[in-house]
């Protein structure tokens, strides 16, 4: 099953499994042998701390290698239209307090609402796809619902 991801998404993902495997990996393995080198491991907390780490970070390595196979990377910039689609940006006008909000559907890997990219499969992303500029939609949040207007679309 692929798994929508967009181009800025997928080169920020491959610098992160570079840097693990470069980077992290190189020097967590240098942490464990000096550990060791402490001897009596049963109460060497350097070592516990550095093997928590490891496996932190082949975890990390393993999802996000995971994450690269399953990915279809999209251009967003060749996309074009007035319909929310993947990897559309939307302002957003909150009918009830005029409040505008910019969100841009990601996919699920690069999905990052602090910083205004939003999952497809979220319930504001769900609402939103399909739609048009000049809309209104009703989206659900967690204290009820709120009714917004899509001001723009655009594909940057």
């Amino acid at each position: 099953m692929s798994v929508p991801i967009t181009k800025e998404g997928h080169d920020k993902i491959v610098e992160e499994v570079k840097h693990l495997k470069k980077v992290e990996r190189p020097e967590i393995i240098a942490k464990i042998a000096e550990a060791r080198s402490h001897g009596d491991l049963s109460e060497n907390a350097e070592y516990h701390a550095a093997k928590e780490r490891q496996s932190f970070i082949e975890g990390r390595i393993e999802y996000l290698d995971g994450v690269l196979a399953d990915a279809e990377v999209i251009d967003v910039t060749k996309l074009s239209g007035n319909k929310v689609l993947f990897g559309a940006t939307v302002v957003l006008l909150n009918i009830d307090d005029d409040k505008k909000v910019t969100y841009k559907l990601v996919g699920e890997p690069e999905s990052d609402p602090k910083n205004g990219k939003i999952s497809i499969a979220c319930p504001i992303g769900r609402a939103l796809i399909g739609k048009e500029k000049g809309d209104e939609v009703t989206i659900k949040i967690p204290s009820g619902s709120a009714d917004y207007e899509i001001l723009e679309v655009k594909y940057v």
